[in-house]
């Protein structure tokens, strides 16, 4: 499956700025990534893959951090305030893009963060115990009318993409669904699996380390073995690295070219800057 199929979305955020030091200096130590999602989540799984390749290729390793909290606006905001030397960088999912809408932030995610390179995209799959009732979203909908607001469907957190996914199922097939939020896609997949709750919008990154224990009643992208189901929602969430203001050329210089490398191998893929010097839109599109 190629990147741009890979359809789930996150980013990376980084500190630029490093005057006078030659591209060929940098790294002369670790990078950090910090990630806003718990550990096991999609997110969090694709930065660790991510940053392996990015080591390997700069040799430096790069560490990830997961500071958790307001669906990622903690990580964020520490990113943003942290020292644009290009090596603190910030990976960031769909919520991020989310959350200015749900919440007044202590920074400007359009003037404290910029965009670097896109990391991966996923699908969202809607899944379901392999011993849930309903085989097909059809059935699903006759359930949910029958049990009038009882279903419920996890999420990762408040403002996730997985609880603006079930908010827009509920909004397009006009039928009630019970959000119940969870710290993180991995202990919301949990509870799935265990009958916590019922269903759940999650990413094909997030859901294999439960494959065994959930099945897909449907897929916002098209796949061969699940039926798509959902006209209305987004193929796929957004994945895209931030770095914050000032940045600076020689940390700008190097990073894009590693982290093409670096998602080219893999099945994932996007990297930002601060937009104080963010590429051109020729590298842009050689990252892509």
């Amino acid at each position: 499956m190629s990147a741009r199929n890979f359809a789930c979305a996150l980013s990376i955020a980084v500190a630029l700025g490093l005057p006078g030091v030659a591209a060929a200096d940098y790294p002369e130590h670790s990078i950090r990534f910090e990630v806003g999602q718990a550990p096991g989540g999609s997110t969090d799984v694709v930065a660790r893959l991510v940053a392996r390749q990015i080591g390997e290729i700069l040799g430096e390793p790069v560490i990830v951090e997961n500071r958790t909290g307001n669906s990622g606006s903690i990580a964020a905001d520490f990113v943003a305030k942290s020292k644009p030397d290009g090596y603190t960088m910030l990976v960031v999912s769909s919520s991020y893009s989310i959350n200015p809408s749900l919440s007044n932030l202590p920074f400007d995610p359009k003037k404290d963060l910029a965009p670097v390179s896109l990391l991966a995209e996923a699908p969202f799959l809607l899944v379901v115990r392999p011993d849930f009732s309903a085989h097909n979203v059809d059935e699903l909908l006759k359930l949910a009318d029958a049990k009038h607001g009882a279903l419920t469907y996890g999420s990762g957190g408040n403002g996730s993409s997985g609880h603006l996914a079930g908010a827009l199922l509920s909004q397009l097939s006009r039928h009630e669904f019970t959000h119940v939020p969870y710290k993180g896609g991995a202990a919301m997949l949990a509870a799935v699996a265990g009958g916590e709750v019922q269903i759940s919008f999650t990413s094909l990154a997030g859901s294999l380390p439960l494959a065994a224990s959930l099945i897909a009643l449907a897929v916002t992208a098209a796949m061969a073995t699940v039926p798509t189901g959902f006209s209305g929602l987004p193929p796929s969430g957004p994945a895209m690295p931030v770095t914050p203001t000032p940045t600076s050329t020689p940390a700008r210089d190097r990073r894009p070219s590693a982290m093409a490398s670096a998602t080219g191998s893999l099945t994932a893929p996007c990297v930002a800057i601060n937009s104080a010097g963010t590429p051109s839109s020729s590298v842009l599109a050689s990252l892509l």
